[in-house]
């Protein structure tokens, strides 16, 4: 099916929250600036004012705008969500929201465990390990610092990884298949170097999650993820 096809199959209201998504990804609207009107997006788009009030109060329901009562509605400051309850890849999580993700590798290496790392992996001290540094992306907004140390006994392939085609979970998920997991999450101060790669002062709080898995009865992978607390959160439900 070609994409004039695919349009025209597309519900009218479904167009203009594609529209308005497809400005703020493009930074045409950045957080708190005002979109169009919906006066204006009816004339643009040629539809009733119903048509333009649903998709403009879906997108609010969906924290991606927000209304202010007689002055008009703004791209929201966005929250970025992050689920405790499964080990998802952060580029799934991304996508799911229908919107872009990219990493950039900052560094991947092999170096010996010190005494600290060597006692929480359970391995002899100066034991190899692979490192990686990668920071996460969504929509052009850096909103993870992934510091990653791994076993390489139960990921001997992690050093010939593409990280730019490939997240180290999801690499991990098929190499060193999950058998448990543990995680902890504190409010910290990011270090100058982690600020400088989320683009944020170093007096903005972080949300730091620090997670452990297990593969095979061996410690697979300890990582520490910085998220700036101002745009993002983690969250989860049980049934």
């Amino acid at each position: 099916m070609d994409d004039h096809n695919t349009q025209e199959n597309t519900p009218i209201f479904q167009r203009i929250k594609d529209f308005l998504l497809a400005g703020i990804a493009a930074g045409r609207w950045k957080e708190g600036d005002v979109i169009p009107s919906e006066q204006a997006l009816v004339k643009q788009f040629g539809v009733s004012r119903m048509t333009v009030n649903r998709a403009v109060r879906e997108l609010t329901s969906e924290q991606i705008l927000t209304r202010r009562q007689g002055s008009g509605t703004y791209v929201a400051q966005q929250k970025y969500q992050a689920t405790l309850l499964e080990i998802k890849s952060i580029a799934d999580e991304v996508r799911a929201r229908g919107h872009i993700h990219r990493s950039s590798l900052q560094l991947l290496e092999r170096t010996k465990a010190s005494d600290l790392l060597a006692k929480q992996f359970g391995l002899p001290p100066e034991h190899p390990l692979f490192h990686s540094l990668i920071v996460h992306f969504e929509n052009g907004v850096p909103i993870q610092v992934e510091d990653r140390w791994v076993n390489p006994e139960c990921a001997p392939d992690y050093m010939t990884q593409d990280f730019s085609s490939i997240t180290p979970n999801e690499y991990l998920m098929a190499a060193a298949p999950l058998q448990g997991a543990t995680y902890s999450i504190e409010a910290l101060s990011a270090p100058r170097d982690i600020a400088e790669m989320l683009a944020i002062d170093t007096k903005q709080p972080c949300l730091v999650l620090r997670r452990q898995t297990r593969s095979g009865g061996k410690i697979a992978s300890i990582a520490t993820m910085w998220h700036p607390g101002h745009r993002y959160q983690f969250a989860g439900s049980f049934t």
